[in-house]
């Protein structure tokens, strides 16, 4: 009779346990499926496969230089060329010829993309405006379900890990107590004893779903796979250049640079100190003097005689 029980009760929990996992399985292996293949029906534009990646300023100067618009020296300095000053030329796709606009507001002092991508406030909006009407053509992925920022659903299973303990060890106890007799017992005592080893494989078994049914980043892989082709058609010493102009925001700050006369400042202090200087010491040379004279007319006997 106790086999009985043991086994029913054992088979109960076991289902209850694993039932919950079962239903996550499922859930995630749904949201998965819908999200790789929404994923798989994106088509990019490279530009926005760049801006996604933080690399549209990037993808943008490469192209401006392919075109011959820009020249960007060994400095990281960028300039226009004739053409790049023609304003009947400019590139079709709005974020190249964004970029363009803000190096022509800078012509003819030399400036750096870096600098462009960091302080232009006008380019930061166009950038913006190419972000907002590209993003709304990204399909909305579901979320993965795994119950973790549900504070009710943790409580309820932290409770629910504590009674399943406090079971298995009092059946546990019950099953290793028992005496069965008869096939019929021995087989009982065999589902019992299976049912609290599957128990203790639960949690492997959560973590192993949720393994198995992460689909990762489906989208940011896609947005990494393939560079822009404009970046990829530069040479290596012209890629390098365009790096190094965007790694550049301080140096080259085209017509908002602003010249400090530190040094004149400077040296207007150090005059300033070494007339402090030169006044202290005449003061004490003063000083000195006065305090002789006056020791002088106090002390006659020291004088010496004349004779």
């Amino acid at each position: 009779m106790r086999q009985l029980a043991l086994a029913i009760l054992v088979s109960a929990v076991t289902a209850a346990v694993y039932g919950p996992i079962a239903l996550l399985w499922w859930r995630r292996a749904r949201v998965r499926g819908r999200t790789l293949r929404l994923v798989a029906a994106v088509e990019l534009e490279p530009y926005h496969a760049a801006l996604l990646r933080n690399g549209a300023t990037e993808a943008a100067a490469a192209e401006l230089v392919l075109a011959g618009h820009l020249r960007i020296d060994d400095e990281g300095a960028a300039f226009l060329t004739g053409q790049g000053r023609d304003p009947a030329r400019a590139p079709a796709h709005p974020l190249p010829a964004a970029l363009l606009e803000a190096v022509r507001r800078h012509d003819p002092e030399p400036v750096s993309i870096g600098w462009i991508a960091w302080c232009d406030d006008d380019y930061h909006q166009r950038l913006d405006e190419y972000r907002s009407a590209r993003e709304a053509l990204l399909p909305r992925l579901p979320r993965m379900p795994d119950g973790r920022g549900n504070t009710f659903l943790t409580c309820f299973a932290c409770i629910g890990i504590a009674l399943v303990m406090l079971f298995w060890l009092l059946a546990a106890a019950l099953l290793l107590t028992g005496r069965p007799q008869g096939l019929r017992e021995w087989v009982l005592t065999v589902v019992a004893a299976l049912g609290l080893a599957a128990l203790l494989l639960a949690e492997k078994a959560g973590r192993v779903v949720r393994r198995r049914t992460e689909c990762g980043d489906p989208l940011g892989d896609l947005v990494r796979s393939e560079p822009h082709p404009a970046f990829e058609a530069l040479d290596e010493e012209r890629r390098l250049l365009v790096l190094g102009s965007i790694g550049d925001r301080h140096t080259w700050r085209g017509v908002d640079t602003v010249v400090h006369e530190e040094s004149d400042e400077a040296s207007g202090e150090d005059d300033d100190e070494d007339d402090a200087w030169l006044d202290d010491k005449v003061w004490w040379e003063d000083a000195y003097e006065y305090r002789a004279c006056d020791e002088d007319e106090a002390d006659p006997e020291k004088r010496p005689s004349s004779g």
